[in-house]
């Protein structure tokens, strides 16, 4: 039996017509640009602003509680990584903005945290912390200071993320803090937000509060007097921007336009755990790239290669490990829309429309459109070596 997804029209005045086109690449072809046919899409004018406001409030939350991080906030989750207070209360404010701001719409989020450890006795204290932040931060902010939430309501803003995604509808991605053992060092981390519209990623944003402003390249090593906080945002078709997270006027971002790989640095996890560190290094040998990695936590990666300080990331899991959708969706589009391009291990680009999870080939590359044929090529003979090593 065919599922067809259906939704209301909305008003021609409100609708752009846009032509969706986008690279793939193979690791024996040269970069073809493929169109899709055109297709009717709001301008997701109102949305980006909502995910701005909802990314900027929660990055507010976690900025407090990473200056004045307690033993009592870190938890453990099932997988050992660790969860904390600044998790749940980001899901938990970015559920509640979403819906404050965009009340007239159908409200579906994918995200990575639920209040099951919440809601038993043991979580009982934790959850009146959560709920004193939460409130705490919407009393300081300028446009939810009449907000105040009970228990109740924040576990419920927590659990609206229980849901699958996939290709019908629209859906929220969030990662509440990507990089929670950067954030709990008091390093990288990023709030990440994105909007998928019938299985593809239409906006994106990454708030970064550790992230300098400045370009953290090999050659401009920031200092501790650099101001920091970023806000990176993009929608489809219009491009990739960042403004500090006080709110300064956007600067529109683009990747690097380095050609030579000797020229090229790298970017790649800061924990081992995280990616395998030994092949991505034979990958980089393999292209000539001469600079040592930037290992940093989250994806402020992403938002640091849409602005030019790196022009290659790699990520190889280690075997059994599935990517998440809220890992990659919004660092995705804010790269794509700067110009750069995100494929698995193989040239396809990612599938955001299968529910939590992506299905991938090897790992996930991102670099800009000239170097993705010489990296692919890289990558498929590294991995190829890899493969014979263990037999």
């Amino acid at each position: 039996m065919a599922i067809h997804c259906l939704r209301a029209v909305p008003h021609l005045s409100n609708l752009k017509i846009t032509v969706s086109h986008s690279l793939f690449f193979s690791s024996n072809s040269k970069p073809k640009r493929v169109f899709s046919p055109i297709r009717a899409s709001m301008s997701y004018e109102k949305e980006l602003a909502a995910a701005k406001k909802a990314a900027s409030v929660a990055a507010r939350l976690c900025q407090k509680v990473q200056q004045a991080l307690l033993q009592s906030d870190v938890h453990s989750k099932s997988d050992k990584s660790p969860v904390t207070v600044a998790d749940y209360g980001s899901q938990a404010l970015v559920s509640f903005v979403l819906e404050r701001e965009l009340p007239s719409e159908s409200f579906s989020l994918v995200a990575e945290e639920d209040s099951g450890d919440l809601r038993i006795d043991s979580g009982r204290e934790t959850l009146e912390r959560i709920t004193t932040l939460v409130n705490d931060t919407l009393a300081n902010s300028d446009s939810y200071n009449d907000a105040n939430l009970t228990t109740k309501d924040v576990l419920r803003a927590i659990d609206n993320g229980k849901s699958e995604g996939g290709s019908c509808g629209r859906h929220w991605v969030l990662d509440p803090i990507d990089g929670t053992k950067g954030f709990l060092r008091g390093g990288q981390y990023a709030i990440a937000l994105a909007l998928l519209d019938e299985g593809k990623v239409v906006l994106g944003v990454l708030a970064c509060p550790n992230l300098p402003l400045a370009s953290i390249s090999g050659e401009n090593q920031h200092t501790s007097h650099d101001k920091i906080g970023c806000l990176f945002f993009a929608k489809l078709g219009a491009g990739t921007f960042m403004q500090p997270l006080d709110g300064s006027s956007p600067l529109k971002v683009h990747v690097s336009a380095t050609e030579n790989p000797e020229d090229a640095s790298l970017f790649e996890s800061y924990e081992a755990a995280h990616s395998l560190h030994g092949l991505s290094s034979t990958i980089a040998k393999k292209l000539g790239v001469k600079a040592p990695p930037v290992r940093i936590d989250s994806q402020a990666k992403y938002g640091a290669l849409s602005r030019g300080d790196g022009a290659i990331y790699l990520r190889f899991p280690h075997k059994g490990y599935r990517e998440k959708i809220w890992d990659h969706a919004a660092g995705c589009i804010v790269v794509t829309e700067a110009g750069g391009v995100v494929t698995d291990a193989v040239g396809n680009p990612l599938d955001f429309s299968k529910g939590r999870y992506l299905d991938l080939e090897g790992g996930i590359i991102v670099t800009n459109q000239k170097l993705m044929p010489s990296l692919l090529k890289a990558v498929k003979e590294s991995l190829e070596e890899e493969r014979a090593s263990s037999l």
